[in-house]
């Protein structure tokens, strides 16, 4: 049984009256425009897609409408984004996949890129140092294999019911006949146009001659795109993994007019999609399935809900400091046994069902303490991770990521998150796709004083990700939540506090999304700035957090939930995002 709600410590009376307000969604000023209203309803057997941008969910409802799964309307919903959303995601990136089907069976596809035969430890070193970020991207040496369209096809050959080239038509279209230039996209060429105009190719559709990002509004079209596309849509993935696509992403590489790197074409033809063993666990009366590793998603989601599973959270409630300080508490922990043990299990012995154990799950809870922050936090010793000697390194992150859902007739969701890290990846341009820089997600140190690191560089190595696409089940197997987010390494967080909103604060998917977000990786706690939660600052304060950090949050969640036999679908309100039915 969940412990009752907590009494305050002595002396947080006035703080508790600042935070005591309702929490609602950002205001206008701290949050991107939306282009649709992002809930929408259907019943259950209609289907529902949720994505970052309205014309991606188009592209993913034309093919529900046409007969296809919610496999198919995924693919297409990422061929779509990659036109549309091109700072986030694309065919020269990677993802991890979830699907389950009506009976609550789980699966799930590794497409994370991987590293080039010829990496090795040294790969970010020079003269003994790590090399800065700065000097890595844009450019070469960050560019890792593309996962995505492998993921894609070994995902379709499993689950699609259309035909492979139907899934893109819409892309193509897209790409072909132009799309208007977004607020967010605008604003994101503003932000990162080291790397948006890094490649004389994007310089040029997305940039004026003078220099600034083309206008919200401009129609864009990209030519090579849609015959990229087309070409993939006829022969399959071996248009992209074998001749001309394959020497052109090689070209990019090897010749980058900034930290070029070797990449060959077998090391695209040797690229291969997995498929890995969900990571499941109960929270309460719910099962949760999500990504294992490479993906640090589904042990950090599910470790922060399961430290929290003997509070009450729902007598706490949103409004409440307490409940807020329990989970950032919670988020401590998991971070720090997230950064220890977490890599590519192909290489590391990675101990994901110790980490997941409930039992071992109930001593890390212990350590919290609702009437005042922890002092230390470090990692754990999860079951089989004893004969580990692995060091910590700082958490990398992807920034250019996007997330999406579909569900479809016949009861199957998909929950997908696809990414190139950086905005706009690494910066080169590649027949109208930019190309992933997805390798700076290692550790850039291979040790940490004298001792090993799990997510070091190695030959065709998978670098450790954020990313934790997520569904929820009942006991029963019924479907009740897909969900995911970008942005870096806060994606488990939001993941987790939009969770919580549903299941423990009983808020629609939409408004558990629309929460502030608190990400606490370690002894800093950041906090969206402009929202509610920044008047429980000196609440927290009293509770032991020294170090609150407020910030603006770029973040972007998506979901479709099932209530009462109706799906649900939610979009962050900060992003452009949407949700549809056929």
């Amino acid at each position: 049984m969940p412990l009752p709600a907590p009494s305050l410590p002595k002396g947080l009376a006035t703080a508790l009256l600042l935070g005591a307000a309702a929490l609602a969604p950002p205001p206008a000023a701290a949050r991107q425009p939306a282009t649709q209203a992002a809930t929408r309803t259907a019943a259950q057997g209609e289907g529902m897609v949720s994505a970052a941008d309205p014309r991606a969910v188009a592209a993913g409802t034309e093919i529900l409408r046409a007969g296809g799964s919610a496999t198919d309307a995924a693919l297409a919903v990422m061929l779509a984004l990659n036109v549309v959303e091109p700072q986030s995601s694309g065919i020269a990136g990677g993802g991890f996949f979830l699907n389950s089907d009506a009976q609550g069976r789980v699966e799930t596809i590794d497409g994370r890129e991987i590293a080039p035969a010829a990496a090795d430890a040294d790969w970010f070193m020079a003269g003994g140092q790590p090399l800065a970020f700065a000097a890595l991207v844009p450019g070469g040496r960050g560019v890792g294999v593309p996962g995505t369209i492998a993921l894609a096809a070994k995902a379709h050959a499993r689950h699609g019911r259309l035909a492979w080239a139907r899934l893109f038509q819409p892309a193509i279209r897209l790409a072909r006949d132009g799309f208007l230039v977004s607020p967010r996209l605008h604003a994101t060429l503003a932000l990162s146009q080291t790397s948006g105009a890094f490649s004389p190719e994007a310089r040029k559709l997305f940039y004026t001659p003078t220099g600034e990002p083309v206008a919200v509004g401009t129609r864009i079209r990209i030519p090579a795109l849609a015959q990229t596309f087309s070409r993939i849509a006829r022969h399959g993935p071996a248009a992209f993994y074998r001749g001309a696509e394959a020497a052109a992403i090689v070209r990019a590489v090897t010749t980058a007019p900034k930290a070029p790197a070797p990449m060959t074409t077998a090391d695209l033809a040797a690229y291969q999609a997995q498929l890995r063993p969900p990571l499941c666990g109960t929270y309460r009366q719910w099962r949760i399935c999500g990504m294992g590793p490479p993906s640090s998603g589904a042990t950090t989601v599910f470790a922060i809900l399961k430290q929290l599973e003997r509070f009450d959270l729902t007598a706490l409630g949103p409004e409440s400091p307490v409940a807020w300080h329990l989970i950032a508490e919670s988020m401590r922990l998991a971070y720090a046994d997230r950064d220890r043990y977490l890599a590519d299990p192909d290489f590391v012995t990675v101990p994901a069902a110790g980490l997941m154990d409930p039992a071992y799950l109930a001593q890390r809870s212990a350590l919290i303490d609702p009437a005042h922050t922890l002092s230390v936090v470090t990692a754990g010793t999860p079951p089989g991770a004893q004969r580990l000697s692995r060091a910590s390194a700082p958490p990398a992150e992807e920034h250019g990521t996007t997330h999406f859902v579909a569900v479809d007739r016949w009861g199957s969701a998909v929950s997908y998150t696809n990414t190139i890290e950086a905005a706009f990846g690494s910066g080169l341009f590649v027949n109208g796709y930019f190309l992933n820089n997805e390798l700076t997600d290692f550790a850039l140190a291979p040790t940490v004083d004298g001792r090993a690191v799990a997510n070091a560089v190695a030959p065709r190595k998978r670098p450790r990700s954020s990313m934790a696409p997520t569904l929820v089940h009942d006991a029963k197997g019924h479907f009740r939540l897909a969900v995911g987010a970008g942005g870096g390494a806060t994606i488990p967080a939001q993941v987790a506090k939009a969770i919580i909103g549903v299941l423990d604060w009983h808020l629609s998917a939409q408004r558990a999304i629309a929460l502030p977000v608190l990400f606490a990786p370690g002894p800093t706690v950041v906090i969206e700035q402009g929202t509610a939660l920044e008047q429980m600052v000196p609440a927290l304060g009293a509770l032991g957090h020294a170090d609150i950090q407020l910030r603006e949050g770029r973040y972007k969640a998506n979901a479709v939930e099932a209530v009462g036999g109706r799906l649900v679908g939610a979009a962050d309100p900060r992003s452009e995002g949407a949700a549809a039915t056929p």
